[in-house]
């Protein structure tokens, strides 16, 4: 018959139990997986330094041969401090639930045990990796907000940065070429906001579309003939739902979140774009806070018990993370809605 002193042997350690959780499935999270978006940078502090600097291109002065040229002054840098944020669950593991653990098996009461915490680990993650795309979604979008629609960061603000206005994408009404001038029209935009600096051959637009929105565009008259006799056009006959497909030179994707497509979702007649491979999304990964954590580069996922002290009785399986999501060019980022 299991006891709590289970939970006390070296198999239930912070450290083991984080290890456990590195080898576990996660749940399906676009964002957060998506090749090239994020740069992840583990940190060993709770607080991130962002450096900015003014060096976009500027006009020269023209000047007459043998006179001095036009000085350029030093780069106007800033660092500002920015606070990682704790995302933590927990489940209660109560001594009843694990005092006949051997009952229906052969199993040691050391693994019983080991198998119904990771039962709850399971659980947890993927309440947390839910969130974590929930912070990834609010970074491609310039704002990271908290469950109760607080918010965490502004970038533009942050950055003094404005993001672009919501264009309109006329689907009826639009005669043939006009969405696709709009999305060249979307592309040069980011792009010029991008700069040379960041600007290079393996960034890619992508759009994350809404229900309605996605529809739309794949349904309208401009985007089959385009696509007419090519194999990619059987696809969008077939119907996409929650697919991509590339148009415009824009790689469109009819975002799925949470299944009540609110608590994590694109709302049904908008689209958010953002480029790929362009380094200006970053996540940072600080330390947990247990001792056995101060000071080492931060992890995506911590987990840990805790004990009741008072009378023995229950334990708490967490799961954490502390991670900040950062969007460093805001002014490089787009929006659309489907309507004229």
């Amino acid at each position: 018959m299991a006891t709590i002193d289970v939970f006390k042997g070296d198999a239930f350690s912070a450290i083991n139990m984080t290890r456990a959780i590195d080898k576990m499935g996660h749940a399906p999270r676009m964002l957060f997986d998506m090749p090239g978006l994020f740069e992840d940078v583990p940190v060993t502090t709770t607080d991130v330094f962002i450096e900015s600097r003014a060096d976009g291109p500027a006009l020269i002065q023209t000047s007459p041969r043998g006179a001095p040229p036009e000085s350029m002054g030093g780069d106007q840098r800033e660092a500002r401090s920015f606070r990682t944020r704790r995302i933590i669950k927990k489940s209660t593991i109560h001594s009843h639930e694990i005092q006949n653990v051997r009952a229906f098996g052969t199993e040691s009461e050391l693994q019983n045990v080991m198998t119904e915490v990771a039962r709850r680990q399971q659980r947890l993650t993927r309440d947390v990796y839910t969130t974590l795309e929930y912070h990834c979604l609010g970074a491609v979008q310039g704002l990271v907000k908290d469950k109760d629609a607080s918010t965490i960061y502004n970038w533009a603000t942050e950055f003094g940065q404005a993001i672009p206005a919501e264009v309109a994408f006329d689907f009826a009404g639009a005669d043939v070429g006009e969405i696709l001038i709009a999305c060249n029209n979307m592309a040069r935009g980011m792009l010029r906001a991008l700069g040379d600096g960041q600007v290079n051959n393996d960034i890619r637009i992508t759009a994350l579309a809404g229900d309605q929105f996605f529809d739309q565009l794949t349904t309208s008259e401009e985007v089959r003939e385009t696509f007419k006799g090519w194999q990619a056009a059987q696809d969008l006959r077939k119907g996409s739902a929650f697919g991509a497909f590339s148009y415009g030179n824009i790689d469109w994707i009819n975002y799925r979140g949470t299944d009540d497509n609110t608590t994590v979702g694109i709302p049904t007649d908008k689209a958010k774009f953002f480029p790929v491979n362009a380094g200006i999304f970053q996540r940072a990964w600080a330390p947990a806070e247990p001792f056995d954590f101060v000071n080492t580069p931060g992890k995506e996922l911590y987990s840990w018990v805790v004990f009741d002290k008072d009378r023995n009785s229950w334990v708490d399986v967490e799961v954490a993370s502390y991670p900040l999501m950062v969007c460093t060019m805001p002014g490089a980022l787009g929006q659309g809605r489907a309507g004229g």
